[in-house]
Formats: C-alpha cells, sequence, structure tokens
C-alpha cells in the first residue's frame, strides 16, 4: 500500500509546480556568499601553490636600497616627493 501511494505523489508532480520549500532571499544571499569565498578560497590555494612551486618567480628582481643610490640614505626628503 505504501508503494503505491509514493508512486501515486511522484506521478502526480508536474515540472511546473513549485518546490516544497521555497529558498527565502536570506537564504539565496547566504549560498550566493558561500559561493564566492568557495572561489576566492580555490584562487588563493591555486596562487600558494604556484608560490610553493617557483618561490623566486614571485620576488622582485632590485631592492630597495637600489631605487635611491643618488640620494642621501640618511635623510627622508625622498618620502616627500
Amino acid at each position: 500500500m505504501s508503494s503505491n501511494y509514493c508512486s501515486n505523489t511522484s506521478a502526480s508532480m508536474s515540472v511546473n509546480e513549485m518546490p516544497a520549500f521555497p529558498l527565502t532571499l536570506e537564504q539565496k544571499t547566504g549560498f550566493a556568499f558561500v559561493g564566492i569565498l568557495c572561489v576566492f578560497l580555490g584562487l588563493l590555494i591555486i596562487r600558494c601553490f604556484k608560490i610553493l612551486l617557483d618561490p623566486y618567480s614571485s620576488m622582485p628582481s632590485s631592492t630597495w636600497e637600489d631605487e635611491v643610490e643618488g640620494l642621501d640614505k640618511g635623510t627622508f626628503e625622498y618620502a616627500l616627493a
């Protein structure tokens, strides 16, 4: 008898009917936020693996002191520019 009941309820449902529990706006916003966070986390994981595989490619070839050769290194006049 219960198998007959289940087959009747699934057969009576049409494609155009709304689901029994529609998502509210808060739930949709929550799912969208979690989805964006998952995408962001995936991008960070990919970036970290790239840095782990080749750590020296992300480092600049020049240092900060190379750029201030002509200035007095003891004064801070170059910071005012």
